[in-house]
């Protein structure tokens, strides 16, 4: 039996996971699934990355622990990856001990064998990315000096490096000799263009504890904590048992896939090979880095306020066809854009339209012209031209889909499946079932339903891995058990048992209509007009109680760039994190709030503020130029009602 091993990056848990987290894990659960389906024994890795500066700041920012901090951050992860039914087989936390001590050994091993030395470092440090970089690295104005960017900061300091610059020859030729090492092509071009274009120095894989002391301790040297990619990329490893269990180790590595994002392209390419090189371990067969997610033309950005909560769309439309639109519309290692309107048009007409229609129309006639039961059918079912024909549209789509796997572009794939689905839709106009009903002869309608049915069987095989909820619901209306299917069933005719009863039709993809915005009734000038008008000065009860009040925890504040009074807030509200914008920056400093309980009115809808995303209104009282926050009087958790 063959194995596939995929890997994810392990995600930075100083924020909330966005629309690229949900991208590359949903990539690699489809990936995976189908190579089960395929029959190859699979294991699938994903976690969290949760040691360095970041991750310090914001716990500090909220008055945690930095343990505190990431024990309920991961679980936002984990939430979202399980509303996403992502079938990952192991979960990595960095802070696990399991991790930690295999990283340890690998730094006590590379400095036994002088890979690691130490020395000082005079020069520039990138707070942002928390690497060390050279001017010639930044993006400087003419006349501009490093110093004047403010997440770049001089420092002079002891440290120690792993000698990764005496392997750049050796990295070069490798990946000159192995083409599939990174992928897609022109990635590959990248590094290679890195790599040849400038001398690659020795990497600092250390940083004193005086500075950072939230990340894994070096085992020789006490006073210092372990850069945090050095930490991080060991995970691949570690996980599938290296240094801890050889055999099971050397049947999953080398990896398959990572698959990264392109913004991690070279830590992936030059500091993990070379890595992996001193330690003496294969190197991962593909590491294939993918494109971005815009929001139409432009990057997601959290300060433009354009980010995709995946969240939204799930609940708005559920969760596979989020699934399904990701994987349709992206061009692996292209960037896509995701826009709203983008998403319904794809959501009506692939699945709406096309996959749900062609699933109703099947089910509701075998239901009320076979006796709500698989019809039975003639042995040469196949021998019509038309029948011939979307035979062999249906296996172009299992063959298309195996091929577009094998090259990474399941858009393709996928697109070849909705037009055997297209191709059955318009074989049922032809053959017109309801008119063949009306026949005494039921034979060339048996023969047609069946035919239908098992072009529908066979595109619910396919689609199962980026839809396993619906597809799973669509094969057990045709009658099937409602385990995983597998490829080979998918490429044979005659897998419906006729006489097995179906299930009720359903619908599998209501039709989504935008709700339109209501105008305000136009007032004629100069007209008063106070019937209907409510009085202001009273409410009733129910209105009150229309209004949504709670507690919430300020986590972080920041102010909002050109802005005088605005502020940025993330709030915690019982297990949700929520961001809020106020107008309080002239009578509160950003960092008196994190730890105050404040009260919001929850309910308020989301709405941009000088391009910014506000989820709710928090409470305050003013009096002349005086401003106060709501306040809770005492200790109360947040997310707790107030009224």
């Amino acid at each position: 039996m063959s194995t596939f091993y995929i890997t994810t990056p392990i995600y930075y848990v100083n924020d909330l996971p966005h629309i690229g987290h949900a991208y590359t894990t949903l990539l690699a659960d489809v990936l995976a699934r189908y190579h089960r389906m395929l029959g190859d024994e699979t294991f699938f890795l994903t976690g969290t990355d949760e040691h360095g500066q970041k991750v310090q700041e914001a716990a500090q920012a909220r008055g945690v622990s930095e343990q505190v901090h990431v024990d309920e951050t991961v679980q936002r992860f984990q939430e979202l990856w399980a509303k996403l039914e992502i079938t990952n087989d192991d979960f990595v936390r960095t802070t696990q001990e399991r991790h930690t001590r295999v990283v340890q050994e690998v730094l006590q091993d590379l400095l036994d064998r002088d890979e690691i030395y130490k020395a000082e470092y005079d020069g520039w440090y990138d707070v942002k990315s928390e690497t060390f970089v050279t001017e010639k690295d930044l993006d400087l104005a003419e006349g501009q000096s490093p110093d004047e960017l403010p997440h770049i900061k001089r420092i002079k300091e002891a440290n120690y490096f792993f000698r990764m610059g005496k392997y750049q020859q050796w990295l070069i030729d490798y990946i000159k000799e192995h083409p599939g090492f990174i992928q897609p092509d022109f990635r590959r071009n990248e590094t290679l263009g890195f790599l040849e274009n400038q001398a690659l120095t020795d990497l600092c894989i250390s940083r004193p504890k005086t500075r950072l002391s939230w990340g894994i301790e070096l085992p020789f040297d006490a006073d210092y904590v372990t850069y945090v990619w050095f930490d991080a990329l060991v995970n691949y490893i570690s996980v599938p048992g290296y240094r801890r269990d050889e055999e099971t180790f050397n049947r999953w590595w080398p990896a398959e896939y990572h698959l990264i994002g392109k913004d991690i392209l070279t830590t992936h390419t030059v500091y993990w090979p070379t890595m992996l090189k001193a330690m003496g371990v294969p190197l991962p067969k593909t590491v294939f880095a993918h494109g971005w997610w815009l929001s139409g033309k432009d990057k997601m950005s959290k300060s433009d306020g354009n980010v995709v909560n995946p969240m939204d769309y799930i609940e708005a439309f559920g969760v596979d066809p989020f699934r399904y639109f990701l994987m349709a519309e992206m061009a692996l290692g292209q960037d896509a854009s995701f826009t709203h309107e983008n998403f319904v048009k794809r959501y009506n007409a692939d699945l709406a339209n096309d996959l749900g229609n062609l699933g109703s129309r099947v089910l509701k006639m075998i239901k009320a012209n076979c006796g709500g039961r698989i019809p039975e059918v003639p042995a040469d079912a196949l021998a019509g031209a038309e029948e011939k024909a979307l035979w062999a549209a249906t296996q172009a789509a299992v063959s298309k889909m195996e091929e577009t796997l094998e090259a990474m572009r399941l858009d393709l794939g996928i697109n070849e499946v909705l037009t055997a689905v297209r191709a059955c839709n318009k074989y049922l106009e032809q053959r017109a079932p309801w008119k063949q009903a009306k026949e005494d002869d039921k034979t060339p309608l048996y023969q047609t339903m069946y035919t239908a049915a098992e072009v529908l069987r066979v595109v619910s095989s396919l689609l199962y891995p980026v839809m396993p909820t619906k597809m799973r619901e669509l094969r057990v209306a045709l009658g099937l058990d409602d385990a995983a299917p597998d490829i080979e069933h998918a490429r044979q005719w005659g897998v419906l048992v006729p006489g097995t009863e179906i299930g009720p039709p359903g619908i599998l993809f209501p039709r989504h209509v935008e709700e339109k915005k209501q105008e305000p009734p136009k007032q004629e000038k100069n007209v008063e007009n106070t019937e209907g008008v409510q009085d202001m000065s009273t409410i009733t009860l129910d209105d009150f109680t229309r209004i949504e009040l709670k507690t919430a925890e300020v986590l972080t504040a920041e102010r909002i760039e050109d802005t005088e009074k605005l502020l940025k807030l993330q709030v915690k509200v019982g297990e949700e994190t929520r961001q809020l914008v106020a107008g309080i920056a002239l009578h509160y400093a950003a960092e008196d709030l994190p730890g105050r309980k404040i009260v919001i009115v929850a309910n308020l809808k989301p709405r941009k503020v000088f391009g910014v995303m506000s989820e709710g209104m928090l409470l305050a009282a003013r009096l002349g130029d005086r401003l106060r926050l709501v306040t809770v009087d005492g200790e109360q958790e947040s997310g707790a009602r107030v009224g």
